[in-house]
């Protein structure tokens, strides 16, 4: 009967990044949710969390009455559970297939409340990265925060990209660029990052392809910080 009092509770959907440095902060902040009275659905690829099985035991996920693991396809093709994904397909995979995925995992936790001891999705707690939930999170009229797991320099690099690119900065003109003292150029005009060098930024800005996947990702996830903030 005790399970009953799990109705009243608010239900934060958390889904990081799947890569280990965005999981385990995320993890971090779903545990001091769940402390302060959440009910927590934490959300993996099913990549990871066939990994996370392998690796603990085929109980590790198991959570408590309060806390579950859910996990979603990202998309890529199947493959080792011992190899690391390739980062630019999955960031391109995962913008480009999860929403869906995402949107009937949401409207089946809405569903199981009425009749079982889930309380329905109050909001959304979701890597900065993955920001394909904004679009779930405004259909189901629910608020939702984005989570950056970057460092803050880092998160201001990302932030730049565009004015790196349109200032000729990026992409890198050819390979003799990573070696021949150009990444040791000062960037004198970020706000607050006065005098830093190109090498000290985000990694990605060092390609000659201004196709590559993450300079497309990084920027549409600038803009994507002008929707309304009631969805942050």
């Amino acid at each position: 009967m005790g399970s009953l009092n799990f109705i009243g509770k608010p239900h934060a959907v958390c889904i990081p990044y799947p890569a280990q440095g965005h999981i385990n902060p995320m993890l971090k902040l779903a545990k001091i949710l769940h402390h302060r009275g959440f009910y927590v659905t934490f959300v993996n690829t099913e990549f990871n969390h066939k990994r996370l099985l392998k690796s603990r035991g085929p109980h590790a996920l198991d959570g408590l009455p309060s806390f579950c693991f859910e996990c979603i396809p990202d998309g890529l093709p199947p493959m080792d559970v011992d190899a690391t994904q390739d980062i630019p397909s999955l960031c391109d995979s995962t913008r480009k297939t999860c929403l869906p995925y995402f949107k009937q995992l949401l409207h089946k936790l809405n569903d199981s409340s009425s009749t079982s001891d889930v309380p329905p999705v109050s909001c959304i707690v979701s890597d900065g990265v993955m920001s394909f939930t904004l679009d779930a999170a405004e259909e189901l009229g629910v608020p939702e925060v984005l989570f950056w797991t970057t460092s803050a320099c880092g998160f201001h690099g990302y932030v730049h990209y565009r004015q790196l690119m349109e200032k000729g900065y990026m992409p890198l003109k050819d390979e003799s660029y990573l070696t021949n003292g150009y990444l040791d150029t000062v960037i004198d005009w970020i706000p607050a990052m006065e005098g830093i060098r190109l090498r000290n930024l985000p990694s990605f800005i060092r390609t000659t392809d201004p196709n590559f996947i993450m300079l497309d990702f990084i920027l549409l996830k600038r803009k994507e910080l002008g929707r309304p903030p009631q969805y942050y």
